[in-house]
């Protein structure tokens, strides 16, 4: 059977010169460290990337639906992007904040402009992990209380801080951590006691946050943390109403809450610019990395000032957190989403994926789940739909096969069994509708 064919893309890689794969792989091998893994049982190597694309040293053209893990926003290399940041390293390529530089503060006012509510003074660090630790700790800072509330299922961050509030056992380390940490139930309709058939599911859920508070803390606690979409623990997608039930318990008990926005965010999931404005709540802090930047390290909390304030008791510094090249590729992310309507691209192209996976799951036994929001979507596989087994090989398998025919994918949850991807907001049609026929033969050859 012919392999599906990617959409024409007027656009020739440059010619690749440099090291093998092969040659990389062994530099890899002696002078990095093994905890850095790589994706597929021959590691393929990207030499170039444009748009929703990735090239490999060979020239072979890939369709990049994972988007360097749901990080390329708007396009690999976009040329507004690459020229604004050109620009910057041309002129001044590092000034700290104890200096004034335009960037950075034109950038947080129009990044506070796309924020509802009182969410308007920003601070910038350099990745999601630092993002959610600098949240933690203010929120420690302005309510004086230390227990935080956490989702089972979640992910956070890989420092000492963040790997606390993940939980997952597969991204914890054995060493002390999670300290005044409290994990309430995965709000999952999927995998959990309440499904999309009940009306009351969010609320249902969100009582045992109440409950942990009640019993697991001193009923007083700093805040609560979630991802707005659970991306690492496998696109899950809160039940309507979560939020808001959750959010009333923890600000009854003295805590603020905090939007970890750094997969959902950016107008990825189509209908809002922020996932947390999907479930119709305004958290008192919010994270976000990773899209931002479109591939640069940048990050950001934005929080209310009265929150902000507490920074300021202290002497809090990050030497590259609001680098002005950084920031100037920031402000051309936000003016490429607008300009190129990618938000109601995100919407359009979700909703054609969203409907070929319904019909996916009709004709593949192995889907046990199909779910997600915009382009941020997720396929659980199981060996058996009653009883919801895992089907991890399985859904490697589909991954290499996937790859082999030309298109990139992720994978998440607890066993690896769901296959996830949130492509570049810029994919077209063509791209979406190729999506679905590899992922019908890849589902087709398992």
């Amino acid at each position: 059977m012919k392999t599906p064919d990617l959409p024409p893309f007027d656009y020739q890689p440059k010619p690749y010169a440099g090291p093998s794969a092969d040659e990389v792989l062994q530099l890899r091998k002696q002078f990095l460290n093994p905890g850095i893994f790589l994706y597929y049982k021959k590691p393929v190597m990207f030499v170039e990337g444009r748009m929703q694309y990735l090239f490999d040293e060979t020239g072979r053209r890939y369709l990049d639906a994972l988007a360097g893990i749901v990080t390329v926003s708007v396009g690999h290399c976009h040329p507004h992007v690459v020229e604004a940041a050109n620009r910057q390293n041309e002129t001044l390529q590092h000034s700290t904040t104890i200096y004034l530089h335009p960037n950075i503060a034109e950038y947080a006012e129009q990044l506070a402009a796309k924020m509802p509510g009182n969410l308007k003074v920003c601070y910038f660090v350099n990745s999601g992990s630092e993002a959610n630790d600098l949240a933690l700790m203010m929120a420690r800072a302005y309510t004086g209380n230390y227990d935080m509330i956490a989702l089972r299922n979640s992910y956070h961050g890989g420092n000492a801080s963040t790997m606390g509030l993940t939980s997952h056992s597969t991204w914890k380390f054995n060493v002390p951590h999670s300290f005044g940490v409290h994990h309430a139930i995965t709000p999952d309709p999927y995998r959990g006691a309440w499904g999309r058939d009940d009306a009351d599911a969010g609320e249902k859920y969100a009582a045992d946050v109440k409950d942990l508070i009640q019993f697991g803390t001193s009923g007083q606690v700093a805040g609560f943390i979630a991802e707005s979409i659970q991306g690492v623990g496998g696109v899950v997608v809160f039940p309507d109403g979560y939020l808001k039930h959750a959010y009333e318990h923890v600000r009854g008990a003295g805590g603020v809450c905090i939007a970890d926005e750094v997969q959902a965010g950016f107008g990825r999931t189509g209908t809002h610019f922020w996932g947390f404005e999907t479930q119709g709540v305004i958290p008192d802090i919010v994270t976000m990395a990773k899209g931002i930047g479109n591939g640069c390290p940048l990050a950001a909390v934005v929080t209310s000032p009265e929150i902000a304030a507490t920074l300021a008791k202290r002497i809090h510094f990050n030497t590259f957190g609001g680098n002005p090249v950084v920031c100037a590729q920031g402000k051309a992310v936000l003016e490429v989403i607008e300009r190129e309507k990618l938000q109601a691209n995100s919407l359009k192209l979700g909703g054609q994926i969203s409907a070929g996976l319904e019909k996916l799951k009709e004709k593949h036994n192995i889907i046990g789940d199909v779910r997600g929001k915009g382009l941020m979507l997720g396929i659980e596989l199981v060996k058996d739909r009653a009883t919801k087994e895992p089907a991890k090989a399985e859904c490697a398998q589909v991954l290499e096969s996937a790859r082999e025919m030309g298109l990139l994918l992720g994978k998440g949850g607890l066993h690896g069994q769901t296959v996830r991807f949130a492509p570049p907001m810029c994919i077209t049609k063509a791209d979406a509708d190729f999506l679905l026929e590899v992922l019908d033969r890849a589902f087709g050859g398992l």
